[in-house]
């Protein structure tokens, strides 16, 4: 099995791929340009201005609304006695049912513990125990040990975020000692990767919503690009995810000729609060800390289902227990399971979980009292823009980390609270990597201007391409299921046929800007999951029910067709392992020679 490689080759220019936009009217110019503001985005823009570079934020929301906020339960980090970094890889290996890069678990957890600590010294407070004044840890699922620092009781990423962003404003007031600086962008919807003649990064153009110093579009110029933009959630009807996770990051990449890998391993959290089989939107997420603090899972007759279909119960890994649930809502022909933490009693909901209490009782479900009816819901996209240890892209001076990267380390299904942790780490090691880039190399020549000009499809796309993608590619998948979903996203591509086509074009906008992202990264999903003839961690085929080892532990690498921006590459690496990088038609050989039987330049699906 090959490791995650080096990305030193050049790849060449791409035929410029876009959205359709104004050219942009007004630029700042950086060393970096950071997009996004969770745990990945920031802390890659803190390291990157201490070594004197000048960072640019650019950040969709507020610079403290970013996804890191939501997370309730913690971050995973071998700190308690007796636990150890190979008893973390261990647990991370199991859940990503043979897909994880074992080299970069292995960086993760052994970085991990101190970059926890890092991040203390940067202002973060966590939980405490009050005898001993270390840091309180608590169990979630496939993990064997109590290894998960919390904040706050459930509030462990809004003080992640409130560390980070306080320590961002204290930079951006008053800079850093070596020279080093950072500016944000808020309320800004980043569109596309710019390039030099050279193919190399030259920044990235964006849209700034509202009044502010800058609006409207506009750029950013920078030798070095980071993607920190988070999930795509927002694929699906209902989510665990905020509004604006709409997979701006992977669709980007997309567009700019970068490979992604893993996208059809989306992570549905089986314990979100079930509101009705309507809801849509973001839904309250139940952490899997109140399983780890003895909460059951049950049916309406207080049956704990979950016992006897793994050692770990109700703390399986997350795809065993989404399954578990789904499964027994098929055999009882009812919507939702429910979670008991009645015997918790009101004091500790109200000291551990006090964010979660609030929620439940918001919607009229008070979990002292009674159980908390739960289903599955999309959570987090396992997958993403392929990169390798340092989190360069297969594009020169493009990054990615945080959940929009793909780093090896999930796998087919991410291990419990292991997403902040790959922020911090992977982040870190971004901006070695980028300073080290920085002070080595020439800047970018001026970026090429033009290019094809993708058609946006109209606004209500949006919600089309979530219930298509709710009902064909959700916990459950066919071929069936996934060949219609292929098909009615083919209908809404406003590039495909003259009867797909909108009767007045869509203006360009925020809200087409961002179905077209939906639409592109919906697709590529459903492409890979219908290759994946195979059941593995999260991806759930009930055709093929059992995983296939011989034929499907690789992962499937997808890249957009720049000739036609409605075609999709799908091809197979060899092994968990991901290749190094090298022009398409090296690419294509080195396959034909390794996979006779199912070669590299395997037949274009067009979504």
């Amino acid at each position: 099995m090959t490791g995650p490689q080096d990305y030193a080759s050049e790849t060449g220019a791409f035929p410029a791929v876009r959205l359709a936009a104004p050219e942009p009217s007004w630029a700042i110019e950086a060393d970096v340009a950071v997009v996004g503001s969770g745990v990945a985005g920031l802390t890659a823009a803190l390291r990157c201005a201490t070594a004197g570079l000048r960072v640019v934020i650019v950040t969709k929301a507020l610079l403290d609304a970013g996804s890191t906020r939501w997370a309730q339960g913690g971050i995973a980090a071998a700190l308690g006695e007796g636990d150890s970094p190979e008893q973390h890889l261990a647990d991370t290996l199991v859940a990503g049912a043979g897909l994880c890069d074992g080299t970069a678990v292995r960086l993760l957890v052994e970085d991990g513990p101190d970059a926890v600590r890092r991040l203390i010294d940067t202002g973060a407070v966590f939980d405490t125990e009050p005898a001993t004044g270390r840091i309180e840890l608590t169990r979630e699922g496939g993990h064997h040990r109590r290894r998960i620092a919390h904040a706050g009781g459930d509030a462990t990423g809004a003080e992640i975020s409130r560390a980070l962003v306080a320590a961002v404003q204290e930079v951006r007031a008053s800079g850093t000692p070596g020279g080093g600086s950072i500016e944000t962008v808020e309320h800004a919807l980043v569109l596309d990767l710019l390039k030099d003649a050279a193919g190399h990064t030259a920044g990235v153009s964006l849209h700034v919503m509202g009044e502010g110093q800058h609006d409207g579009v506009g750029a950013v110029h920078a030798p070095a690009v980071v993607l920190a933009t988070g999930g795509m959630g927002q694929v699906f009807s209902a989510t665990t995810n905020p509004a604006v996770s709409t997979g701006d990051g992977v669709a980007l990449a997309l567009r700019a000729g970068a490979e992604v890998s893993d996208l059809e391993f989306v992570q549905f959290h089986p314990t979100v609060l079930y509101l009705g089989p309507g809801a849509e939107g973001q839904q309250p997420l139940i952490s899997e800390a109140v399983r780890g603090e003895g909460a059951h899972l049950v049916d309406a007759d207080g049956v704990r289902f979950m016992v006897g279909r793994h050692e770990l119960a109700e703390l399986a890994p997350r795809d065993i227990v989404a399954k578990g649930i789904t499964r027994r809502c098929q055999e009882q022909g009812v919507e939702h399971m429910y979670l008991d933490a009645r015997h918790f009693g009101a004091r500790m909901w109200a000291e551990r979980f006090p964010t979660i209490l609030a929620a439940c009782r918001a919607h009229g479900i008070d979990p002292v009292t009674e159980p908390i009816p739960v289903a599955p819901a999309a959570h987090y996209a396992s997958g993403g823009v392929r990169t390798d240890l340092a989190g360069r892209t297969t594009v020169p001076g493009l990054y990615a980390c945080g959940e929009v990267a793909c780093t090896g380390v999930h796998g087919a299904n991410r291990l419990a609270s292991n997403s902040l942790l790959e922020g911090l780490v992977f982040a870190e090691r971004i901006a070695d990597s980028v300073v080290d880039a920085a002070a080595s190399a020439d800047r970018p020549g001026p970026p090429v201007t033009g290019g094809r000009e993708l058609p946006l499809p109209p606004a209500e796309t949006r919600r089309a391409v979530q219930r298509v993608m709710t009902r064909g590619a959700g916990v459950l998948r066919s071929a069936e299921s996934l060949a219609a979903a292929a098909a009615e996203l083919a209908a809404l591509d406003p590039a495909g046929s003259a009867a797909a086509r909108p009767v007045k074009p869509a203006e360009p906008g925020t809200e087409t800007w961002e179905a077209a992202n939906l639409r592109l990264v919906a697709a590529v999903l459903v492409a890979a999951a219908r290759r994946r003839a195979e059941t593995r961690g999260c991806h759930w085929r009930e055709d093929h029910p059992d995983s296939d080892d011989a034929r499907w532990r690789r992962h499937l690498v997808v890249t957009l067709d720049p000739g036609d921006p409605r075609a999709l590459t799908v091809r197979t690496t060899d092994g968990t392992g991901f290749p190094p990088v090298a022009a398409p038609e090296a690419l294509a050989a080195e396959d034909a020679a390794d996979h006779p039987a199912q070669p590299a330049a395997e037949p274009e699906e067009t979504p």
